[in-house]
């Protein structure tokens, strides 16, 4: 059976219960479960899961929704199996998601820190996943708030509006809802996920224009990200959580995030730094400076920043 994407190429799909199974081999050495590792938005995201073993994820394809299971098979790649509408869509783009178009070879960096991450996790890879509103969402319902009350949100509203997870998925997982459900996602949804009515506004614009977001993934990433920034609500910061997903780049740098500049400052100067101070710094490592954040995340950047005092409350917004 087959059906056609938007460009109106024919894509083959499986039946629920059966499976489309595929090996999917990359250039490069790949870590599966640490390359991916970006993707899921806390421990409980409906959309994604890791035993350990392997790798489940849901997703929204032009072609319709998939859950996928990839599992590592040796040094340059993984075994996928595919369920649902999406499914031979999914093998297709299964490469680039495992870091095929993500090119390591230029990554020379001379701080001894960053060497070593580099010598460790030489298989870490940028994945791309072509999706962009599914990248877009949550990087959304997580600007200026806690991490955990964002993924609560995320949870929240994923569980409500997505859709039942094609073939055997582990138990609670969901397909994101697409741009034309999230455009009708009532206010009220929204203040008991507790995300603020301004948010809550930007997630609906977005999903408004969807069709020309997911357009971008044929952008330069730079370009994509320039473009991203000008739907009202959408900054440096969530533009770039954006590409370093659903375009796979390797230089996206989260400026304005509320840790990273700190992280990146007692990780290599043994000092904290700020925004501004943070771009000087990695300006010699483009275009790989989100690769540099990703090794340092890796190998245990956020221990060397020092716990000084109280963290700030989480904000509910249900009660205001």
């Amino acid at each position: 059976m087959t059906v056609s994407d938007e460009r109106g190429r024919r894509i083959p799909t499986v039946a629920d219960d059966a499976p489309l199974e595929a090996r999917v081999r990359v250039p490069w050495p790949v870590d599966v479960a640490r390359t991916l590792r970006p993707l899921q938005r806390g421990p409980w995201d409906p959309c994604h899961r890791s035993d350990g073993l392997a790798v489940w994820r849901t997703s929204r394809m032009d072609s319709g929704p998939v859950t996928y299971r990839l599992t590592q098979d040796g040094t340059h790649g993984a075994r996928c199996l595919a369920w649902g509408p999406g499914a031979g869509e999914l093998v297709e783009r299964a490469p680039a998601l495992l870091g095929a178009e993500d090119d390591p070879s230029g990554f020379s960096p001379g701080h001894p820190a960053l060497v070593e991450a580099h010598r460790r996790l030489p298989a870490l890879r940028i994945p791309r996943t072509g999706r962009v509103l599914e990248s877009l969402v949550p990087a959304v319902l997580e600007q200026r708030v806690h991490s955990v009350a964002a993924f609560a949100s995320w949870r929240r509203l994923v569980t409500r509006f997505g859709d039942r997870a094609p073939g055997p998925a582990p138990e609670g997982m969901r397909v994101p809802p697409s741009a034309a459900t999230w455009r009708t996602v009532p206010s009220w949804e929204f203040h008991r996920a507790n995300v603020d009515p301004g948010r809550a506004r930007t997630v609906v614009r977005c999903a408004q224009v969807a069709e020309s977001l997911e357009r971008l993934v044929g952008e330069k990433p730079a370009e994509a990200r320039r473009k991203l920034r000008t739907i009202p609500g959408v900054g440096v910061w969530t533009a770039a959580e954006v590409a370093q997903r659903a375009f796979g780049d390797a230089d996206a740098l989260s400026v304005g995030d509320y840790h990273l500049a700190t992280v990146v400052g007692w990780s290599l100067l043994g000092r904290p730094l700020d925004d501004a101070g943070m771009i000087e710094y990695l300006e010699p490592l483009r275009p790989h400076r989100y690769r540099a954040v990703r090794l340092l995340t890796e190998t245990g950047g956020h221990a060397r920043v020092p716990k000084r005092g109280p963290r700030t409350p989480i904000t509910d917004h249900r009660h205001r």
